[in-house]
């Protein structure tokens, strides 16, 4: 699939990257002077991530970061968590 969220539809959108001459007049300058403007892409930023599935399996899925922060990607646990030999035996 393309640049796209698995989860949510996140897809690039459009924009312009404007280019500036120039000084600001707060450093000093006389101003600051639109020189171009150019259209350009903004893109999702993706993650691959293993990702466990409501059904139980394990699937690997390209998600954006803000999915993955927000909890709706359940991620896969690889390891236990780090337990102490003293509390194994049950303190």
């Amino acid at each position: 699939m393309a640049n796209v969220c698995e989860i949510c539809g996140k897809g690039h959108s459009m924009g312009n990257k404007v280019t500036l001459r120039g000084k600001a007049k707060y450093l000093g300058g006389v101003g600051t002077k639109i020189t171009g403007i150019t259209r350009r892409k903004f893109k999702p930023n993706l993650q691959t991530a293993k990702a466990v599935m409501p059904n139980g399996e394990h699937k690997k899925l390209r998600v954006c970061t803000q999915c993955i922060r927000s909890g709706y990607v359940k991620k896969v646990v690889r390891h236990r968590p780090f337990k102490l030999p003293s509390e194994e035996r049950g303190r």
